[in-house]
């Protein structure tokens, strides 16, 4: 029924993400350390708190063991510290001026140790053990090996405490790391279109990097230093009252001035942050808009504006530079005050014996490590307020009013089956016009196709968006079965609904990784390695293991992995894929030497060969023959003869391994290569003077990127009119050579001695390059498939000669019947599942990116599959809509986004939804009845 009415705004709410499987697998759980039972539904069913406030809490809540295991070792450090700070007084008083040896004994006890009692239990001494006794030199040795021994125990404890708080401050940046993550996943969609990408990353990348470094140190460090200082000034007290209170004063001012001096700092530093960021921001608005600024030829405008900030930041740095340079002035002079007045007053106490030269020396030596840890504590006290005020603006870019309700537990997904679609007074806002639409109370019965059309206005869309949580509504209520889809969490909404919009998101990776990250919903085995569960449980990481299998076959019904290919091929077929994954198929590397694959692609290469040479066009294919020269392959192909499976043999990489080199000069070839590459060089830079970034030029010399050119540029003019480049050069010349195909480049650098001579390198090469006795360069071998070498070049053991007319495509036609002959069709696109697909999908035409992700939507098997704007991108939409309702795949309930009534009509339920929000529905089956 379509009602009116209306409901209060609710502005918290998930997105569909990856439908989860529930298998008896699933299910289990595995005793794991530190982290109580680990199962593959775990790390899902386990909110990701948000950030506290302020950083000490947070400090404190997830690190306190850890922070006070730290203080037990500084707080067992202080006794070795302190004695280390008296021995220097015995050194001077007893050994050197020879207090222990006054009334004329030949030796003195060393090491002795006894406990004086107090009067109310009896006084007297009692004698622990009496030491050893040695003569004044004895004595001075003695106790100079004891004080080189506690600078030793001292540095160990320092040592010690130093490794705890980088592994704890390193954690803790892994874990603020992850947890920011986590939080950026669940951003409203709101939230999303007002934050930029690169601020977000920024701070997970860098702005969190120094909040991370100071975790360590934000109560370890008060209390090292603390107790460092206040054992240093203790000592000089015990030795003199008034030198004492004269380096607590000082030391007071230190303290109490410093800090508040450094306020002006902190605002500057916070205001420095934010324009940083908004930089950053800038920058990130201008690349994605580089194609506007260049037809609008606003190229000065820009520079000037990103000139202007920069001005920004440098005066607000300066400003900082003036001021901290002055409170570090100010400070040295306080610094430097005391050791003044130790000198004089100590120097005259000293003078009238109420001082000894020992306490004089012990004092002044105290005092020497009293300054550091008060500078430390001081530039602590600052780091804590700068950390802080990045720390709560982090917390304020991730505050809870930006996130989405966190998700149900797995026991809380509906499992009822869905029966229809319904909105009460859902308030939609229409971006084109600005304002805020009711659109007509709805109830479509499931199942059913339907067609969703909104002319003159995007509210259709809009409301697709809403069932699938990537727009929040203004009011109202959309749910789907008992599903409450405002509220409802990213799981539940995944578990009932697929989604493919109008702008086709894909991850780096290939096409079979794409099609399916939505099944990745848990790990299927538990983890293994042992050290990396703990660390993650300690650091509040994910303890799933990535590099193991995602993907529930059983769920989905397919015995093996070789099942879902299949079924993706099909999917993919069926949306009109099936000859770009083919063609792509060829091209990817074929990883089946030994297999009974391998032997039918060998079969395919006989066949295909005879085939060629009966239809009289062998000669438009070159072979890979180890006695002769290809042209359609590199020279660096050439050389070796075959793939490298080391990677320093790949690329220019290859120009400067040692072994290679070595026999190219043994062969008399490595100067004439290099020769070779400056011509190359010289004639790159001649022809590509005042052409566009990514002309196709650039594609022929692909070891050298247009952005390097400068650089060749300079180095030739290094070169002047020589042929040859220094032996100390470096290996550009030489890698230019390499990468030269004389029919594609068309220079006239090969000649047929040249060729015979690199045919003669062949064989030095491969017995040179080898690694722990295995070879490092896979042969071209026309009895076994080459497992680096594309599919194409397998089957035809060679390359085509394109310079002939209608070369390729009388190749390709060949091998395709070659290929059905054998039944290698449906492998090769198998392989094609392999394509990468560059980021975000950009090495794919836009068909293809919505077809991909079309799939994806489909092979999660969603209750109801929403379809917006996609078909815009595919060639055929009535053929798509057919293949999306009968395929073996078929989802239960089809709603698509048009963009037109026409294709509305395809779909046997229609709804079209006006301007003002009233919704008209043909009657279809199941019936759509308005109110």
């Amino acid at each position: 029924m379509i009602q009116a009415a209306f409901l209060s705004p609710v502005t918290e709410q998930d997105h569909p993400h990856c439908r989860g499987s529930a298998t008896a697998a699933q299910e289990k759980t595995n005793a794991c350390p530190q982290g109580g039972e680990w199962s593959p539904d775990r790390d899902r069913d386990t909110p990701t708190p948000g950030l506290e406030p302020r950083l000490f809490p947070y400090v404190w809540r997830h690190s306190k063991r850890d922070q006070l295991a730290i203080c037990m070792v500084v707080l067992a450090s202080v006794p070795f510290y302190f004695a280390s700070l008296d021995l220097p007084k015995r050194i001077v008083n007893d050994a050197i001026i020879g207090k222990a040896f006054a009334h004329g004994e030949a030796t003195a006890p060393f090491l002795d140790f006894e406990i004086a009692w107090p009067a109310s239990l009896g006084g007297g001494r009692t004698e622990l053990f009496n030491g050893f006794h040695a003569d004044r030199q004895g004595l001075l040795l003695w106790l100079s090996g004891l004080f080189l021994i506690l600078v030793l125990i001292n540095g160990a404890f320092k040592f010690r405490i130093n490794l705890q708080k980088g592994v704890l401050g390193e954690r803790m940046l892994r874990r603020l790391r992850f947890q920011l993550f986590s939080l950026m996943l669940r951003f409203t969609p709101e939230t999303q279109r007002e934050v930029k990408s690169s601020e977000t990353a920024t701070i997970i990348r860098d702005e969190v990097e120094p909040i991370g470094s100071f975790i360590g140190d934000a109560i370890v460090v008060p209390a090292q230093l603390g107790t460092h200082a206040a054992t240093a000034l203790a000592f000089i007290l015990m030795q003199n009252v008034w030198l004492g209170l004269a380096a607590g004063a000082i030391a007071g001012v230190q303290i109490a001035v410093i800090p508040r001096l450094r306020h002006a700092i902190l605002r500057l530093s916070r205001q420095r942050q934010i324009d940083s960021r908004n930089l950053a921001g800038r920058v990130a608005e201008v690349l994605d808009g580089l194609d506007a600024v260049t037809v609008n030829n606003s190229v000065r405008w820009e520079r000037a504006e990103i000139s202007g900030q920069l001005h920004g930041l440098y005066d607000l740095r300066l400003q900082i530079y003036r001021r901290k340079f002055a409170i570090k002035y100010f400070n040295n002079l306080l610094a430097q005050v005391t050791p003044f007045l130790f000198y004089a007053v100590g120097g005259l106490l000293a003078l009238k014996g109420e001082l000894s030269i020992g306490q004089l020396v012990a004092v002044l030596a105290a005092y020497r490590d009293l300054p550091p840890p008060l500078k430390g504590l001081i530039d602590w006290d600052q780091q804590r307020l700068d950390v802080e005020v990045k720390y709560e603006a982090i917390a304020a870019h991730f505050g809870a009013q930006r996130l989405r309700l966190a998700d149900a537990t797995r026991s809380d997904l509906p499992q009822d089956q869905i029966r229809a679609v319904t909105s009460d007074g859902l308030v939609l806002r229409d971006p084109q016009e600005g304002r805020s639409v009711t659109i007509a109370d709805l109830h479509i019965a499931l199942p059913a196709q339907v067609g969703l059309h909104s002319p003159g206005t995007s509210l259709a869309h809009q409301f697709a968006r809403a069932l699938a949580g990537l727009q929040s509504p203004a009011a109202g209520a959309l749910s789907i079965g008992t599903l409450n889809l405002v509220t409802a969490g990213r799981a539940a909404r995944a578990r009932r609904i697929g989604y493919a919009g109008r702008d086709p998101v894909l991850f780096p990776g290939t096409i079979r990784d794409n099609l399916v990250y939505g099944l990745r919903t848990a790990p299927q085995s538990h983890p293994k390695d042992a050290q990396h569960l703990s660390e993650a449980h300690r650091t509040g990481n994910s303890p799933d293991p990535v590099d193991t299998q995602w993907v529930d076959l059983a769920a989905l019904g397919a015995s093996d992995a070789r099942e879902l290919d299949l079924r993706m091929l099909d999917l993919l077929s069926r949306l009109g894929m099936d000859e770009d994954l083919y063609r792509f198929g060829l091209t990817a590397t074929s990883r089946c030497d030994g297999t009974p694959l391998g032997e039918r692609m060998i079969a395919a290469r006989r066949h295909l060969h005879r085939r060629l040479v009966a239809s009289g066009k062998a000669d438009l294919v070159l072979p890979f023959e180890s006695e002769e020269y290809n042209p359609r392959a590199t020279i660096a192909e050439n050389l070796l003869f075959g793939v490298p499976t080391d990677p320093a043999l790949v690329g220019r990489r290859l120009s400067s391994e040692p072994r290679f080199r070595a026999v190219l000069a043994e062969h008399s070839l490595l100067n004439d290569l290099e020769c070779l590459g400056v011509a190359v060089a010289r004639t790159l830079v001649e022809i590509s003077r005042g052409l566009p970034p990514g002309h196709a030029l650039f594609r022929c010399f692909p070891v050298i990127e247009q952005e390097a050119l400068p650089e060749v540029e300079r180095r030739l003019a290094a070169l002047g009119d020589r042929a040859l480049p220094d032996r100390t050069g470096d290996d550009i010349f030489l890698a230019l050579a390499l990468s030269y195909v004389e029919p594609s480049q068309r220079l006239g650098l090969l000649d047929p001695a040249l060729c015979r001579r690199l045919v003669g390198a062949r064989e030095p090469l491969q017995t040179q390059l080898r690694s722990e006795g295995k070879p490092d360069i896979e042969p071209f071998d026309p009895d076994r498939i080459n497992m680096r070498s594309s599919m194409l070049d397998n089957l035809l053991f060679g390359r085509i000669d394109t310079t002939r007319m209608n070369a390729e495509a009388d190749i390709q036609e060949h091998v395709r019947a070659a290929v059905r002959h054998f039944g290698l069709e449906g492998d090769v696109r198998i392989r094609g599942l392999d394509y990468g697909v560059g980021n975000r999908g950009r090495l794919l035409t836009v068909r293809q990116q919505a077809s991909i992700e079309l799939a994806r939507a489909v092979l999660r098997q969603p209750d109801l599959l929403v379809l917006d704007g996609t078909l815009r991108h595919l060639e055929d939409c009535a053929s798509v809509i057919e293949a999306l309702t009968s395929g073996p795949l078929a989802p239960e309930s089809l709603l698509v986004v048009t963009d037109t009534a026409e294709e509305a009509a395809l779909l046997p339920v229609r709804v079209t939804v006006e301007r003002s929000g009233a919704v008209h529905v043909v009657q279809a089956s199941p019936p759509v009845v308005l109110a």
